[in-house]
């Protein structure tokens, strides 16, 4: 049977229902509530005596006003239609300044549609709202549809049920870091299959989700540490864009993220002068970044980045 490897039993934690509604004027309804951004936390609440939403995320403070908008619940920021904050049910939107952060999730709720996989057998599942589309275990062909109800729903996961040719289906879903142990692919969840009374393991969601929404800052490189007051940073954005801090410069480029690892390219910098400790720094730095070709989340919930010579560059 198909195995697993849980790398940490680490729960996205949240508090607070999210209520939403749409923004129909002064009557809006608040949104109140944590939410996962990928790998930023968002807190949202409203402001004291007023309509307007504060959405807390990285140390900073927003303060949003409601707009109409057809469905949903939708802030926006004074004189800055760019920096919005829209939600519906358990998942929202997060944008700031144009930049457009990973779907946020409230704890326990999963993307949509939500994919899962696992192997030896074989088996594939797709959750599109109260629809499984799946391929079963040891069978090939088109996948077969099943009517789904949603039976748990906490801040831990998800469970539905469904029946497929008379066989009780059961779809369990924990937001705990997975690694499939054929291809070495990370996942946000794990997943447990029950059919007809047999068990398979799975991972499933989306990989991105474990790297985008954070600026990842470097502590460590290939295992020399780095020099004290320095910052060398990592991040990873929508279309497929990397940018960061490599020392001195800033630098920029294009990542590809497949289940077989990660590539850079197109990697660009700016060509300010530093110190000369400082520079040899960024060099090195961006000759790692040149050659990273796996990237992972370790046990402690750092970015580790690794080399074709097994060269570690380590961000938290």
């Amino acid at each position: 049977m198909y195995l697993q490897r849980v790398l940490t039993t680490s729960v996205v934690a949240a508090t607070g229902l999210f209520l939403s509604a749409c923004a129909t004027g002064p009557d809006t309804h608040m949104v109140s509530g944590s939410y996962q951004c990928g790998q930023l936390n968002v807190n949202v609440a409203s402001a004291s005596d007023s309509d307007l939403l504060g959405v807390d995320y990285q140390g900073k403070r927003l303060l949003l006003k409601p707009k109409t908008t057809a469905s949903g619940a939708l802030y926006v920021a004074p004189g800055d239609d760019e920096t919005r904050f829209w939600s519906k049910g358990e998942r929202a939107t997060f944008t700031v300044k144009g930049q457009a952060y990973p779907k946020c999730l409230q704890a326990g709720a999963l993307e949509m549609p939500f994919e899962a996989t696992g192997n030896e057998p074989f088996w594939h599942a797709r959750v599109e709202g109260d629809e499984l589309l799946f391929n079963r275990p040891y069978e090939s062909g088109e996948p077969e549809k099943v009517a789904l109800e949603t039976t748990v729903a906490n801040r831990h996961g998800r469970e539905f049920r469904g029946e497929l040719d008379g066989q009780e289906l059961t779809l369990k879903v924990a937001r705990q870091l997975c690694e499939d142990n054929m291809s070495g692919a990370q996942f946000p969840a794990q997943v447990r299959l029950e059919l007809n009374g047999k068990v398979f393991q799975g991972c499933g969601g989306d990989s991105e989700r474990l790297f985008r929404g954070a600026e990842w800052v470097v502590e460590d490189l290939a295992g020399a540490g780095i020099i004290d007051r320095s910052r060398m940073t990592i991040e990873f954005s929508g279309e497929n864009r990397l940018a960061g801090m490599a020392s001195c410069n800033r630098y920029g480029g294009q990542y590809e993220l497949t289940a077989e690892g990660v590539s850079f390219d197109y990697m660009f910098a700016t060509k300010m002068a530093c110190a000369p400790a400082l520079m040899n720094q960024e060099q090195r730095f961006l000759e790692l970044m040149s050659d990273v070709k796996l990237v992972s989340i370790g046990r402690h919930g750092e970015l580790v980045l690794t080399t074709s010579t097994g060269e570690e560059i380590k961000a938290f």
